[in-house]
């Protein structure tokens, strides 16, 4: 899908997401999906320039396996000067903080660059890995 090179274009691709999913994976992991996707559209709109048409691509793709849905998300933009890096972010910083978000919650994530610009993806394995510290609410 196309969205706008816009704050709103982390919207659109987060119910877009929702819409799609919903009734294909557990409702954890998609607030997982929900949560990076947001921050990678996010990220592309502060830091990346756009496509041609003031635009972002976003797709993602999902295969079946035995034990659960495996799952890539995928952002394409126009590039930055440089690529995306976990930065340290201070207590009271107002950002900083979103690739470690997508770092946290997917079980990769990267970025690919080419002549026409960056793609910045993430990948969800089927098994839930655990994460010490959280505990689940509720």
């Amino acid at each position: 899908m196309v969205v706008p090179h816009h704050p709103a274009g982390a919207r659109l691709a987060r119910h877009r997401l929702a819409d799609e999913l919903a009734d294909v994976v557990p409702p954890t992991l998609l607030a997982d999906l929900i949560a990076v996707l947001a921050e990678l559209v996010g990220n592309a709109v502060r830091h990346a320039r756009p496509l041609p048409g003031g635009v972002i691509r976003v797709a993602w793709r999902l295969r079946s396996s035995a034990e659960g849905p495996l799952i890539q998300l995928r952002v394409t933009d126009g590039g930055a000067s440089t690529g995306p890096r976990i930065r340290t972010a201070g207590l009271d910083a107002a950002d900083g903080r979103g690739l470690h978000i997508v770092a946290g919650l997917a079980t990769r994530w990267g970025a690919e660059r080419d002549g026409m610009g960056q793609r910045v993806w993430a990948e969800f394995d089927p098994a839930p890995t655990p994460r010490p510290g959280l505990v689940p609410a509720g």
